[in-house]
């Protein structure tokens, strides 16, 4: 049986070939590929993969527990970086790191989630956690949208153990697998349609894994070398301003124009999967997990430099 992420690496690797609006620069992927080599975000996250298990302290269980609903319930809300420009942000936040604050903020209030909590939480609820208007147009929309996600998560946990942790071990801790599991919520079903072919993304099932290998090292999460990059709107974006993808210029136009694209679209699938394509070419040419090279490239999105640049945007449940 193919996993989830062979999905996502084999079609994604599809759309580039036959790509009619992005490309990939090989001459300049080689040249990243030559700065990333010496990247500490990069360094220090492969190290941590060798050590970071053996090093950290292990949670008791009920921490744990508490723990793991967190970040599931932080990956569940990990979109909507289409909206990013018209939500109120915390001072000196950006709109990714005002939601996720928010909710941590909520839990630090009020006491560790659990399915319970979750399938209960409200768009009005929503509207009070994430500090954003009900004003029936987009910021609404994507209150809406975050009170799906977590009662989906809340009903994925099971009525009978709301256990984050038993759903892990019923993956038997493994990555892909997790993943693959993370697909019965709609919001985490990353899947489109190009040229009468699916491309798979699962952006969030997998950076789900990702997350709680490195919030959580005792779980001893496996295979995570399996996993892609996670397609969304700031790898890509990194990856064009340092010249590794070239977008055709009615594109490259509408981006800098802040033109929002439509999720689903030829444009917004091709930029997405030539991101997940460099990625996989760059983990093999420095022989790093695709996970951590993600992280690195996310990482230098957050400088000026890049900032200085739009990246494209599309109000989508998936990023």
């Amino acid at each position: 049986m193919v996993n989830v992420c062979e999905l996502v690496r084999s079609s994604c690797r599809r759309v580039t070939e036959h790509s009619r609006l992005v490309q990939i620069d090989e001459d300049a992927l080689a040249r990243l590929a030559g700065e990333l080599a010496t990247d500490p975000v990069l360094i220090e996250a492969s190290a941590a993969a060798a050590t970071q298990a053996a090093l950290t302290p292990v949670l008791p269980p009920e921490q744990a527990e508490a723990a793991a609903t967190l970040v599931l319930a932080l990956d569940s809300i990990n979109f909507g970086s289409g909206y990013h420009d018209i939500v109120r942000k915390l001072p000196g936040m950006s709109g990714a790191v005002t939601m996720s604050t928010s909710l941590r903020n909520y839990v630090e209030r009020t006491g560790p989630l659990t399915g319970e909590r979750l399938r209960r939480i409200t768009v009005d609820d929503c509207s009070q956690i994430f500090g954003q208007e009900l004003d029936d147009g987009a910021s609404a929309e994507l209150m809406g949208r975050f009170a799906t996600a977590l009662n989906d998560l809340g009903h994925w946990l099971g009525e009978s153990t709301d256990s984050s942790l038993d759903r892990i071990a019923a993956a038997d801790n493994d990555g892909p697998t997790l993943a693959e599991n993370l697909t019965a919520m709609p919001y985490f079903r990353d899947v489109e349609v190009l040229d009468d072919a699916q491309v798979h993304f699962y952006k969030r099932a997998q950076i789900a894994a990702a997350d709680l290998s490195r919030e959580l090292p005792q779980l001893n999460m496996s295979r995570l070398d399996q996993l892609t990059a996670f397609a969304d709107n700031l790898v890509p974006h990194v990856l064009r301003v340092d010249g590794a993808l070239r977008y055709d210029d009615g594109l490259a136009d509408r981006i800098d124009d802040r033109q929002l694209l439509e999720p689903g679209t030829r444009a917004e699938i091709e930029i997405r999967a030539a991101g997940v394509t460099a990625v996989e070419q760059l983990s093999v040419e420095l022989g790093h997990r695709a996970m951590d090279i993600d992280l690195a490239l996310w990482t230098r999105g957050g400088s000026p430099h890049y900032k200085a640049q739009p990246r494209h945007r599309a109000r989508s449940v998936f990023y």
